[in-house]
């Protein structure tokens, strides 16, 4: 019979810090193994999008040391 949630719970309270962190990476990982093939396909499609709008100048790209400099000012760095 499998485990309900509650159960897993339970058990992975008992775990020391370092297993249950080991734990949640694993789990996490294994979520996003197979990504959605829709998400997947949106998102080929916005990249194509952005792409366009570069290559015909309808947008400006910002230079990657600008951003990091715009965000290092935001979080004060």
């Amino acid at each position: 019979m499998p485990m309900i949630i509650e159960q897993i719970m339970t058990e992975a309270r008992q775990l020391p810090r370092d297993q249950i962190s080991e734990l949640f990476d694993l789990l996490r990982a294994e979520s996003f193994a197979q990504p959605d093939a829709g998400v997947e396909q949106a998102w080929k499609t916005e990249t194509r999008q952005r792409i366009a709008e570069i290559e015909s100048g309808a947008v400006r790209g910002i230079p990657g040391d600008e951003v990091m400099a715009e965000l290092r000012a935001i979080v004060g760095l």
